[in-house]
C-alpha cells in the first residue's frame, strides 16, 4: 500500500496524509482521525528512507556499547519509555570494545539517516564527537566533561564512590580493594564514567587515611572474577571488594564461592549500578543505584528538545544512593 492509496481511502489529498503521518501542527482531529482509520483498514507502512529524503525520519539512532551489560537495557528502557509518546522510534546498535568499532557504528546510524543519537559511553576522540554534534542533535551518556554542542546526562560518580567507601569504612573495613575498567586514554574532563569512579574512590580512600588497591579489569562477570582471584591469591587479602558494576560485583561473588570464602562472613563484596538481579534475595548485593530508567529518560527528554529547536547545551547529573543489602558486613575479627 502506498500513500495515494491512503488518500484515495480516505477521500484527502495526499499532502493530508503526510502531515497526519508526520504528526505535523495545523492537522484537525476530524481528518486525524479519517486518516488513521485508512492507514488502519489497509495497513499501511511509511517508507522510512523516502521520508528521510524528504525531512525527518523520526527514528533515533541509540549506541550501546555492549548487548551483554545488563546496565545499558535499563537505559535504553528508559529511552523507549519516554519516546512513548512522540512520533520517534529507535533503533539501537551495539557500538562493540573498540573507539574504532563504537566510530563505524556510529556512522551507520548516520547513514540510516536518524533524527538524533544517544549514545551510551562512546569511546571515540572528543574532536571527531564534537563535530559529529555540530551536525546532528546528540545526547552523550556516561563520559563526564562540558561542551557546547552536545547534551549529557552523567551519574555524580565521583560521590557514588565516595559512599561507597564511607560505607565500608563505617563498617571498619581498611583494607578495600576497587575493580575498574580501562580509561581508553580520554583526556580530562572528557572521561568515561568507571575512570571519575575510580577517582572518587582513590580519592576517598586518601580521605580517611588508607591505601587505594585498583585493579584493572572488565566490567564482565569473568572479568570480576579474574580481579577477585588476583585480590584473593595475594598474601594480604582485602576484607571488601568494591566493584565497579554489578556484573563484575557477580563475577567476584563466584570467586569468592569457589574459594570457600563466606560473604559477607569472611569477604564484603559491593557493586555499582543496582542492576535488577542485585535486589534478588539469594544474591542481595550492596551497590550504589544510578538509575538506569532515569538517565535513559533524561536523555530521551533533552534529545527531543534539541529536536524542538534548543541550542544550549544541558548537563544532567543523576543523584547516587546508596543501597546496604546482605554483602557487606564489618571485617573478620581474626
Amino acid at each position: 500500500m502506498t500513500i495515494h492509496d491512503v488518500a484515495r481511502e480516505a477521500d484527502v489529498s495526499m499532502s493530508a496524509v503526510s502531515k497526519v503521518v508526520r504528526d505535523a501542527y495545523g492537522v484537525s482531529p476530524e481528518m486525524r482521525e479519517k486518516v488513521t482509520a485508512a492507514i488502519e483498514k489497509l495497513g499501511y507502512r511509511p517508507h522510512a528512507g523516502a521520508r528521510g529524503m524528504r525531512g525527518r525520519s523520526y527514528t533515533i539512532g541509540v549506541m550501546l556499547t555492549e548487548l551483554t551489560s545488563p546496565f545499558q537495557p535499563e537505559i535504553v528502557q528508559g529511552i523507549t519509555g519516554e519516546l512513548e509518546t512522540s512520533p520517534f522510534q529507535e533503533i539501537l546498535i551495539a557500538g562493540g570494545t573498540t573507539p574504532e568499532r563504537h566510530q563505524r557504528s556510529i556512522e551507520a546510524l548516520v547513514d540510516r539517516q536518524v533524527d538524533g543519537l544517544i549514545l551510551i559511553q562512546p569511546w571515540t576522540s572528543q574532536a571527531w564527537l564534537e563535530q559529529l554534534a555540530s551536525r546532528l542533535p546528540t545526547v552523550v551518556i556516561a563520559r563526564h566533561g562540558h561542551t557546547s554542542v552536545y547534551d549529557t546526562v552523567v551519574d555524580d560518580d565521583h560521590a557514588g564512590a565516595r559512599l561507597m567507601v564511607d560505607h565500608l569504612v563505617a563498617l571498619g573495613h581498611r583494607s578495600i580493594a576497587h575493580i575498574s575498567a580501562p580509561s581508553q586514554d580520554l583526556p580530562e574532563p572528557f572521561i568515561l564514567s568507571h575512570t571519575a569512579r575510580c577517582q572518587g574512590y582513590v580519592k576517598a580512600m586518601r580521605r580517611h587515611g588508607l591505601e587505594p588497591y585498583v585493579i584493572e579489569s572488565t566490567y564482565s562477570e569473568e572479568g570480576g572474577y579474574r580481579a577477585a582471584a588476583e585480590a584473593l591469591a595475594g598474601p594480604t587479602p582485602p576484607t571488601a571488594i568494591f566493584a565497579g558494576a554489578d556484573i563484575a560485583a557477580l563475577g567476584v561473588l563466584r570467586a569468592a564461592e569457589e574459594r570457600g570464602v563466606r560473604v559477607p562472613e569472611d569477604l564484603t563484596v559491593t557493586g555499582y549500578d543496582n542492576i535488577y538481579v542485585t535486589t534478588i534475595g539469594r544474591i542481595s548485593l550492596t551497590t550504589i543505584d544510578q538509575s538506569g530508567n532515569l538517565t535513559g529518560a533524561s536523555s530521551a527528554r533533552l534529545l527531543l528538545e534539541r529536536l524542538d529547536g534548543r541550542t544550549q547545551p544541558v548537563n544532567y547529573v543523576v543523584a547516587p544512593r546508596l543501597m546496604a543489602r546482605h554483602t557487606s558486613a564489618p571485617p573478620p575479627r581474626s
